[in-house]
């Protein structure tokens, strides 16, 4: 609600939300749509949204004039469609676009300034007039959640249902994801999809789909041409290059961590090269890293196994080692401590977290170890105290990003539970996520 002397004017005027109208103030005129007031803004100024896309305030002061040009929308929450296929030229291969929510798949709300989850997967294709001219679609929505609220069993329920996409013929797989956790699922479907024969991008953009600013349209367009068309079998991320909207990277599930809180370009490839350059315009794909598995007629698989059990410890200045004792108490099955440099922990007096790595592993609780860093690998052998975690019987988790090493060691717990085997598959490489060199 505006205030009440602005609600009087525009009722006399019958003017609502939604109206085109032109608002003169000392000797200026802006003309736009007339939005709801934002919640927690001031009730005495005037918000349009002008025909360039962006939002204005005008007080609303003596002598301001406001005129209704005509009525242009009716403000309402949009409603979800089923699953469609839009077939625009039957030579085109085949993709399915799977949606889960998050900032890709949604409106401002102008009544909050906010975002919220809505727009389908239809709805995105359907802002992407080129995509008509890459490839027939499949849309279906899978849920509609922020990414912050993604949990292990959802990351099940995606990989469900990218593999009936594929296995129903689709030649690739979009999965448009709230950019937040999308470095988490696209890890847990990496290892999930055995035998995957094409690739899978998952997408997200840094602003919602409604803005003229937002970064969707060319990610889920340099997506579809991946998909599409690239021999790539893996699991991917597909955002921003760069901050212009030039070119895309499609970096390997593992390997990819978000590392900007609002440039388009979040996504790095950490400790490897991406897989593929994706240009927007001439739609040419550049293979960068050679290092990766190429399509095939395979059948994909679900290997949903998971240990929820695990914990994610974050090492820090002051960690009170008794955070074990609580996860133990609460019957977790796994540790990943997001160590310092190439693997620190405290080892010193009352704050050693050594007794108590010592009794996780006495009681089968395996402890990974990884760098906080990204950059780099952990290594057991170069400091004294790194010998001592080691001793006490720690993983050292290589290269492994630690949030990778978070979704592995669910995997992993899902199938062993012998220390030795446990020990021998995170050490190993299942799906990109350790390299034996770091070249870049």
């Amino acid at each position: 609600m505006y205030s009440k002397e602005i609600e009087s004017l525009l009722k006399s005027k019958k003017i609502e939300v939604g109206d085109r109208v032109i608002v003169s103030k000392k000797g200026r005129k802006y003309e736009g749509i007339l939005m709801p007031r934002i919640e927690l803004g001031n009730t005495s100024c005037l918000i349009l949204k002008l025909d360039n896309g962006y939002n204005i305030g005008i007080k609303f002061e003596k002598g301001v004039k406001i005129k209704k040009v005509k009525k242009e929308w009716k403000l309402e929450e949009p409603k979800v469609e089923k699953e469609k296929i839009l077939i625009f030229d039957k030579k085109l291969p085949l993709i399915s676009i799977l949606g889960t929510g998050g900032t890709i798949a949604s409106r401002i709300d102008y009544r909050t300034g906010g975002v919220y989850a809505s727009f389908s997967p239809r709805d995105i294709a359907m802002q992407i007039p080129e995509l008509k001219e890459i490839a027939n679609i499949k849309v279906e929505q899978v849920m509609n959640i922020m990414s912050e609220d993604i949990t292990p069993e959802k990351w099940v329920e995606i990989a469900k249902a990218v593999a009936k996409e594929i296995n129903s013929g689709s030649k690739g797989v979009i999965v448009t994801h709230g950019t937040d956790t999308l470095h988490y699922t696209s890890a847990a479907l990496s290892f999930m999809l055995k035998d995957l024969p094409c690739p899978v991008a998952l997408v997200g953009s840094q602003r919602s789909s409604d803005r003229p600013s937002s970064d969707a349209v060319m990610n889920v367009s340099c997506a579809a041409n991946f998909v599409a068309n690239s021999d790539v079998a893996e699991v991917c991320i597909v955002m921003h290059g760069n901050i212009s909207d030039d070119y895309c990277f499609a970096i390997r599930g593992t390997r990819a961590r978000k590392m900007h809180a609002s440039r388009r370009d979040a996504f790095k490839a950490i400790n490897e090269l991406p897989i593929a350059k994706i240009y927007w315009e001439s739609r040419k794909i550049e293979i960068l890293n050679q290092n990766y598995r190429k399509r095939s007629e395979k059948k994909v698989k679900v290997d949903d196994k998971i240990e929820k059990k695990v914990a994610l410890i974050k090492c820090y200045p002051g960690l009170n080692p008794e955070i074990f004792d609580f996860y133990i108490e609460k019957g977790y099955k796994g540790f990943v401590v997001e160590a310092t440099g190439l693997g620190h922990v405290p080892t010193l007096g009352e704050n050693s977290l050594l007794p108590k790595i010592e009794k996780a592993v006495s009681l089968g609780i395996p402890v990974v170890i990884a760098s906080q860093c990204l950059y780099g690998r952990t290594h057991p052998t170069i400091y004294h105290n790194l010998r001592e975690l080691l001793k006490r019987g720690a993983i050292f988790a290589s290269d492994m990003l630690p949030e990778v090493a978070y979704v592995k060691l669910m995997f992993v717990l899902g199938h062993e539970k012998k220390m030795e085997k446990i020990k021998e598959l995170m050490l190993s490489n299942l799906a990109g996520e350790i390299s034996e060199r770091i070249e870049y």
